[in-house]
């Protein structure tokens, strides 16, 4: 028999440690076959122990290759010239990328076969093998960034007292059976590659910026601080009818929660564009990346039909009680509307869908500008518009005879920068005054 090395053929006279690159190529191409007890030339040396040879190499690839190739390789002791060697006949796995465990699911761990040797594999090559592999779904592709933390996820989880340790990662999917990250565990880590603009125009128009923002980190983290973005910007209108004072709100904080929901959980995440929050004098337009999902048409939407793009992100989320049920969102949102005049209009492309949520307040008055939280003037402070969540507060210290950070975040599960700006904007209305520093601050009604 003439021994060449090829594509699909490998010689070693003896069991190296780079034996594992070429088992780990083979497996993520088109399989090969390794010859132990061969010189490069050709030559045949033979093995003193085939046996010992053969188990040698198993107990490296279970050890240090990932996930398990063993059921892939099949050892044979063959003679030729009156030597024994082994060879190892190596399959395509079904599991690719396959890497060495102590690089972990990068470049540098895995190897693919090119010409006559074994190289690292490009970006590309790895996420061809995962999507060949795992199917067309992103959140349960596995991840390509292994090293990922969850700060902010099991703050969200512990605030409503759910368990989030390595069983519930599991569970939820955000882990696979090989313990890898899923890209669904991405979505919820605190690397998390995919953002949201939100960007305030004066006007109705996108002439004038007023302030933009960008939201990063985990997705739940995003979820609150942009839900607190819009709210500190949700300002309250006061009429009076006889003896009662009635607070409407420039949006519905219903129909704001359910938008921003359904931004998160239908979009694309395949695409690396941002998703879109536009804020205008008369409107909000929550643009999300991803159109409807095949065979379902707007009218669909309308009446309760709900096909997820994202399951396992979905219930994630009704886990955390965020949602309650598939397809009730859009209802919500025109219930919240429900006897105005002006009503959300929704918005589809091919690769986007838009809600858009109409100012109730605009046509009493005209602003041309959006108050910014961080910059107001001296004079118009005390005239910031309270909201519902305000009011609360300046009772809560009216009755207790003040308040701190942490009654606020007690009062409504808020993060404590959410229950900080609150405060601040108190302070600065001139209703509350601070009082000490540090820990020990307290907020006490301004007389």
């Amino acid at each position: 028999m003439l021994f060449r090395e090829s594509e699909t053929i490998e010689l070693k006279e003896i069991v190296v440690d780079d034996i594992k690159k070429e088992i780990i190529a083979f497996a993520n191409c088109d399989g090969g076959k390794l010859y132990i007890g061969v010189q490069d030339d050709g030559t045949v040396v033979g093995v003193d122990d085939p046996d010992s040879v053969s188990l040698q190499i198993s107990n490296m690839v279970r050890d240090a290759i990932k996930p398990d190739v063993t059921m892939f390789l099949h050892y044979k002791t063959i003679e030729e010239d009156g030597k024994e060697i082994v060879a190892v006949d190596i399959q395509r796995g079904t599991d690719r990328p396959y890497y060495l465990a102590k690089k972990g699911m990068r470049p540098e761990g895995i190897y693919v076969r090119q010409g006559y040797s074994s190289v690292p594999a490009t970006d590309t090559a790895i996420r061809r093998m995962i999507k060949e592999t795992d199917g067309d779904r992103f959140e349960a592709m596995r991840c390509l960034n292994q090293e990922l933390t969850f700060e902010a996820a099991r703050k969200e989880f512990e605030l409503r007292n759910i368990e989030f340790g390595p069983q519930q990662m599991r569970t939820m999917k955000l882990v696979d059976q090989d313990n890898l990250y899923s890209n669904l565990g991405l979505l919820l880590s605190d690397q998390c590659v995919h953002t949201i603009k939100v960007a305030i125009f004066q006007g109705t128009d996108q002439m004038v910026f007023k302030d933009r923002r960008e939201f990063t980190g985990s997705l739940l983290q995003q979820m609150n601080e942009v839900y607190d973005f819009i709210d500190f910007r949700n300002q309250t209108r006061a009429t009076i009818e006889k003896l009662l004072r009635i607070d409407t709100r420039d949006y519905p904080e219903v129909a704001v929660r359910e938008a921003l929901l359904n931004l998160l959980v239908h979009r694309d995440y395949s695409f690396s564009a941002s998703a879109l929050i536009s804020i205008y004098t008369d409107r909000i337009e929550f643009v999300s990346i991803g159109g409807l999902m095949p065979g379902i048409e707007l009218e669909d939407i309308m009446v309760g039909i709900s096909v997820c793009r994202n399951q396992d992100l979905a219930n994630v989320f009704y886990r955390l009680r965020l949602i309650e049920a598939y397809g009730t969102g859009m209802g919500k949102i025109m219930k919240a509307y429900e006897g105005m005049e002006e009503k959300p209009v929704i918005e589809t492309t091919k690769n986007a869908f838009k809600i858009i949520l109409p100012n109730i307040n605009a046509k009493y008055e005209i602003r041309n500008d959006f108050a910014s939280p961080t910059e107001p003037s001296a004079n118009d402070s005390a005239e910031i518009p309270l909201s519902d969540r305000d009011e609360k507060v300046m009772e809560y210290a009216r009755t207790h005879g003040a308040v701190t950070r942490n009654d606020v975040i007690g009062l409504f599960e808020v993060s404590a920068s959410t229950a900080a700006r609150i405060l601040k904007k108190l302070v600065k209305s001139n209703l509350l005054k601070q009082n000490g520093n540090a820990r020990s601050t307290k907020y006490t009604i301004v007389k």
